[in-house]
């Protein structure tokens, strides 16, 4: 009781005439060391908790960044396909621009390219107005020709197929030779081509337009090897295609009307 007595008699002369406040500053520096050391332990806590929070928060963070990360990438790796994609159809509707003919966009489906057969499965039918002896481009030039056609997919055949055979000529002289598919899966060889012909290493060959099939004027390849055999009538010339045979992933297939159409026309002219 005296010691609440003495406090509230204390209080009420500080407050009315601040008499003790010299003596409370004096007791508040020697209060202050035991003040810290009995808060430390807490701030001690609060420090580690609050680190412990930071800690994860920068785990979550970083997980967070590396998800986003990823995401990005793969929409960057995605952004750089497109826009890749859209150069080859930019170089495959370009190439089309010079011949008026009409063009079907397709996309390689399957590529098979064994020494006995080299063909391409593209994703265009007769639906799509696709018709057996079409020829196929890409942005380089010619890659071969339709050989069958069905409602929603078209095989064709590649011209360096040992089987394929086409017209072509030299865009240099004129002169007209037989291109058949070679040995290896990127080459051609140039038929009936004799000894003393005029053809030089690097020389353009192009389709002739003979046969009707292939529009002229459709680059080929280029001239690879030129070989002169002592006795043989004929030399054995090299041609290197122009087009990605095998490695294409877009195809041009041009030409005019189906065949059928032209008949159909040609039976109602008839008299």
């Amino acid at each position: 009781m005296t010691c609440a007595i003495l406090s509230f008699l204390l209080i009420s002369i500080d407050h009315a005439n601040d008499h003790l406040a010299a003596i409370r500053s004096a007791l508040s520096v020697v209060v202050y060391p035991v003040q810290v050391l009995v808060n430390a332990p807490v701030e001690a806590a609060a420090s580690v908790a609050g680190s412990m929070k930071s800690r994860q928060a920068l785990l979550d963070e970083n997980e967070r960044l590396r998800q986003e990360n990823l995401l990005l990438s793969s929409k960057s790796q995605r952004f750089l396909a497109l826009e890749r994609e859209n150069a080859r159809l930019r170089e495959l509707l370009d190439s089309s621009v010079v011949f008026d003919q009409q063009v079907i966009a397709a996309d390689v489906l399957a590529i098979e390219t064994t020494p006995s057969s080299r063909q391409i499965v593209v994703d265009k039918g007769s639906n799509q107005g696709v018709y057996v002896g079409q020829p196929l481009l890409d942005a380089y030039g010619v890659i071969g020709q339709v050989a069958a056609v069905g409602p929603f997919s078209s095989t064709a055949l590649l011209i360096t197929d040992p089987r394929h055979a086409l017209p072509v000529l030299i865009n240099r002289n004129g002169l007209r030779a037989i291109a058949v598919g070679g040995d290896q899966s990127n080459e051609l060889n140039l038929s009936f081509i004799s000894t003393n012909a005029d053809i030089k290493t690097g020389d353009l060959v192009v389709t002739s337009g003979l046969g009707r099939r292939f529009p002229a004027g459709y680059p080929v390849g280029r001239v690879k090897d030129v070989t002169l055999e002592p006795g043989d009538p004929f030399a054995t010339v090299t041609v290197e295609p122009s087009a990605r045979v095998g490695h294409t992933r877009e195809v041009l297939l041009v030409g005019p009307r189906p065949p059928a159409l032209d008949d159909e026309r040609m039976s109602s002219l008839e008299p």
